[in-house]
């Protein structure tokens, strides 16, 4: 079925930014937690492989909401860590005010029983 592979490929598209966000918040994480976070909360639904997350967290860094850190720990190798910034604050909060409300909406028309 096309027709849903198409749309979640929309709606992974459209969410993702928030996904990243939200998980930066509490503290900083690297680009494979991010993409196993998303994956395990979201029971496997959501899946980002590490060609397209790793494009969106150098966007999301060109435009200040995230901050990343080289980290070197020993017997690991390097990882860059991304941290939510208070400009990525402000996106974020507004991101899910926008995302309740759209949520609610589409309930609203596509609940049972307004059938």
């Amino acid at each position: 079925m096309s027709y849903v592979r198409d749309l979640d490929r929309e709606l992974k598209k459209g969410s993702a930014e928030s996904l990243v966000l939200a998980l930066t918040d509490a503290r900083a994480r690297h680009g494979y937690e991010i993409a196993k976070l998303i994956e395990t909360r979201s029971e496997g639904t959501v899946r980002f492989n590490v060609a397209s997350l790793y494009p969106l967290l150098y966007r999301l860094e060109k435009r200040g909401w995230i901050r990343g850190t080289w980290v070197e720990k020993a017997g690991q190798r390097r990882r860059r860590y991304y941290r939510l910034t208070a400009e990525g604050r402000k996106v974020l909060a507004a991101q899910r005010s926008g995302w309740r409300n759209f949520v609610a909406a589409i309930d609203r028309i596509v609940a049972l029983d307004n059938v």
